[in-house]
């Protein structure tokens, strides 16, 4: 039986492999329940199903190029797309820090990149080709559909999305340059200079006392140029590459040290062409109103004996508002403080007293990680809740892709 990346979540159903949004079609309509399946990196159980999963990656892999816009294979991972928009000369603004995952999967559950001035994966959406619970093959627009911002982040509950047309822009290099020694009181106190350092910053920390964190700025080349050199907010550049676990090899890490590349090849923390780690961990995150994120790493940050014992490491990030009902960065400029736990039970005693400290600052769980967040507590933190749920049962009135994860979210008996 299939399970998800880190062998810690049974995904239950039967697996099926379609090959064209056709046979999607012929399977949604024989089976009375079904939901896609893209790298299955999710820790929570947002891609369990009882039914049919109907595993993307083998649908039409083609990317298809027109003025600003590209349309790619919802099964295509980040790493195979970039490549190709690389080689065509345009770009997607952001990536993830795992170029692995697949875009129908990232961008179902709101995952994103970093940059204060960029959007998460999903922002860069401008349609979507999906299979709906009739097994129609529908084409949902922005520019078309009034209720295109609730079929996004949809969770896989409104169809089986088979093509995603994603807003290109012309290619650029990025280079990245790496910091150690960085103290937490300095966070707090320039968080602001921090994550406007670079196009897309990253702050690593294991939230011990003393000055532990790490710094990585991604800077675009045409528009903030390298990094001039040297230390940065009492951080020691780095003249040697590090892994952001610090004891590991980063020979898994994208290139360091200031050098110029591809925007595909730099924006990812680690290279396509690696499994990043065995999958011996967690992972959970939190993410907030940006006005909110000094007072949240406080917040955390007086939790340290309970969390380093237990943790991988951390990581800080920033993105721009967007208007997707169910986006984690609805409304309002957001940071995410992600946790890579070790594999250990022991966790879910930990997330409560975090959750305790961040739901009160208007933080929401990413969708594919692991939280004891209730249901009910959820939904109220999205203002459009109410509104997806209408679309979901105006669109799938008898639950075809309504996992148990999205009938405990809205409330009501599956």
């Amino acid at each position: 039986m299939r399970r998800n990346w880190s062998d810690t979540v049974d995904l239950q159903g039967d697996v099926a492999e379609p090959t064209s949004a056709a046979a999607v079609s012929d399977l949604v309509r024989a089976h009375p329940q079904a939901l896609a399946l893209g790298s299955a990196h999710s820790f929570s159980t947002v891609a369990v199903t009882p039914g049919v999963h109907v595993e993307t990656a083998h649908l039409p892999r083609e990317v298809l190029i027109a003025g600003s816009t590209a349309t790619v294979g919802a099964g295509m991972t980040y790493a195979d797309v970039g490549a190709i928009l690389r080689d065509n000369g345009v770009a997607l603004a952001a990536m993830a820090s795992l170029p692995h995952i697949t875009v129908g999967g990232a961008i179902a559950t709101g995952t994103h990149g970093s940059g204060d001035h960029i959007g998460t994966l999903s922002s860069a959406v401008t349609g979507l080709q999906i299979v709906t619970a009739d097994g129609d093959i529908r084409w949902i627009r922005r520019e078309t559909d009034a209720d295109f911002a609730g079929w996004v982040v949809s969770l896989g509950a409104l169809g089986v999305v088979t093509r995603v047309e994603l807003a290109i822009e012309p290619t650029y290099d990025v280079a990245q340059t790496v910091f150690t020694g960085l103290d937490l009181d300095v966070v707090e106190a320039q968080f602001d200079a921090i994550f406007t350092a670079a196009t897309s910053v990253s702050v690593f920390t294991r939230w011990r006392p003393e000055p532990d964190g790490q710094l990585w700025l991604k800077r675009r080349t045409d528009r903030e140029g390298v990094w001039p050199g040297g230390d940065a907010f009492g951080a020691i550049e780095r003249t040697e590459p590090i892994h952001p676990l610090e004891t590991l090899d980063p020979v898994h890490c994208n290139e360091q040290l200031g050098r110029p590349g591809p925007w595909c090849d730099r924006l990812p923390h680690f290279r396509a062409e690696f499994t990043p780690s065995s999958g011996e961990e967690i992972q959970a995150e939190y993410l907030l109103p940006r006005a909110h994120a000094a007072q949240a790493i406080r917040e955390v940050r007086s939790l340290h004996e309970q969390i380093t014992p237990l943790l991988h490491v951390t990581e800080i990030r920033s993105m721009r508002a967007d208007d997707l009902w169910l986006s984690p960065a609805y409304g309002v400029d957001t940071v995410g403080i992600h946790f890579t736990w070790h594999r250990d039970d022991r966790i879910f005693g930990v997330l409560p007293a975090i959750e305790e400290r961040l739901i009160p600052l208007g933080a929401r769980p990413h969708w594919g990680k692991a939280s004891t967040v209730p249901p009910a507590t959820i939904r109220e933190s999205y203002p459009r809740f109410d509104d997806f749920a209408q679309l979901l049962h105006e669109v799938d009135p008898e639950g075809t892709f309504r996992s148990p994860f999205v009938t405990r979210l809205l409330g009501v008996p599956g």
